[in-house]
């Protein structure tokens, strides 16, 4: 079982950057795959950033390659989600998830996750 808490979102002008936090609690961080994905209102829940359990694979959302960048510090307990030239369209609530695995595959779908947290919300000023 692990608990997640984000932290770091807010309002920013379009071309900023915020970085967002999600600590988990537990002594087997690095047993999990994490996530983040995104939910604006009225739209579906979507991937935003993954990382694999050991860091070797990373996969993002076409729409934020180059801008986003997820990291992880396994001696924090904390994965991060680093947001640059922030955009209006990247409005929405931002979720960390975690999946325990035994591979070091990353993983794309709201359904591969098992634990959520409660989320921290971005708002990008045009």
């Amino acid at each position: 079982q692990v608990q997640l808490v984000e932290s770091g979102g807010g309002l920013v002008q379009a071309g900023g950057s915020l970085r967002l936090s999600c600590v988990a609690s537990g002594r087997t961080f690095s047993s999990y795959a994490m996530g983040w994905f995104r939910q604006a209102p009225g739209k579906e829940r979507e991937f935003v950033a993954a990382f694999s359990r050991f860091g070797t694979n990373t996969d993002y959302l076409d729409s934020v390659k180059g801008r986003f960048t997820i990291s992880r510090d396994n001696a924090k307990n904390t994965v991060y989600l680093q947001m640059n030239s922030l955009k209006p369209e990247d409005t929405a609530v931002y979720y960390c998830a975690a999946r325990q695995t035994y591979s070091d595959s990353y993983f794309s779908l709201v359904e591969d996750y098992s634990y959520w947290g409660q989320g921290t919300q971005v708002t990008v000023s045009s």
